[in-house]
């Protein structure tokens, strides 16, 4: 496995806890319906492009989300105008919108997403950036492409682990698409993604993570009950504040301690 193509350890047998029983399918079915509705409205608006508001574009992100049956909790810093590299942590199809939310940017996304059905269509028409994550030679072409991006004002938004993993383990940032934000001369915003049942347990139902297919995650979270997204936005970090992208991506990397503070959280809700 190359360095532009991580791989985690987690997999859904040993990861993911179970979810809700057949008695569930109704609601289910009833979310999937209103999911693909506001796809589909989405998808028509398309060509409409940059007149979209703002702040429509994340109110529409976050009724995706609980469409599915998920709440949104967004805390912290807002995110800054102009040119800006976004990056989080990554363990869902969920943390898409989720992202886009905080902020409407142009995703970062591995080619095969384009065969997505509908949100294919939607990730291509929305501006993303697609890569081709087993063509290591690709990596500069790729680095300058969010280059141009943030030097024309745009937001981009970039998973830097590279792969999903299940929430109660976290990979470690690839230091690449870091150097488009220096190159750039822009900020770059940590977001930390969490996912938990109400009440404060986290909870791996919403993970997309190995060998799943992405059906059987999606109806996962429709059919469970009380998920929490939570959507913890850091301060920006200022462009040369640091010297090269190891430095930077260490910076915007989740801690230590955020990950044992979310599960002491947990424990003590």
């Amino acid at each position: 496995m190359s360095v532009w193509q991580p791989s985690a350890p987690c997999t859904p047998g040993t990861c993911i806890e179970a979810t809700a029983s057949a008695t569930a399918v109704p609601r289910a079915v009833l979310r999937m319906a209103v999911v693909v509705v506001l796809m589909l409205a989405g998808i028509a608006l398309l060509p409409l492009g940059g007149r979209i508001p703002a702040d429509l574009v994340r109110r529409w992100c976050r009724w995706i989300v609980r469409a599915a049956g998920v709440r949104v909790r967004i805390t912290g810093a807002a995110a800054p105008t102009g040119g800006l590299l976004l990056v989080a942590n990554h363990i869902s199809w969920l943390d898409i919108p989720l992202l886009a939310a905080v902020r409407p940017a142009r995703m970062l996304a591995k080619s095969d997403i384009r065969g997505w059905p509908v949100a294919g269509r939607l990730t291509a028409g929305s501006g993303a950036l697609f890569i081709d994550r087993e063509r290591l030679r690709a990596l500069p072409g790729t680095v300058a492409l969010i280059a141009d991006a943030l030097r024309g004002g745009h937001a981009v938004a970039v998973f830097p682990e590279g792969s999903t993993w299940c929430g109660r383990a976290q990979g470690n940032f690839r230091r690449a698409v870091f150097q488009a934000a220096l190159d750039a001369g822009v900020p770059v915003q940590p977001v930390r993604l969490r996912y938990r049942i109400t009440g404060g347990t986290p909870s791996t139902v919403p993970a997309f993570i190995g060998d799943d297919s992405l059906l059987a995650s999606v109806w996962r979270v429709l059919t469970a009950r009380g998920l929490v997204a939570e959507v913890d936005v850091r301060e920006a970090i200022a462009p040369g504040t640091h010297r090269d992208r190891r430095a930077l991506a260490r910076a915007a990397q989740p801690t230590t301690a955020d990950q044992l503070g979310w599960i002491h959280t947990a424990l003590v809700a």
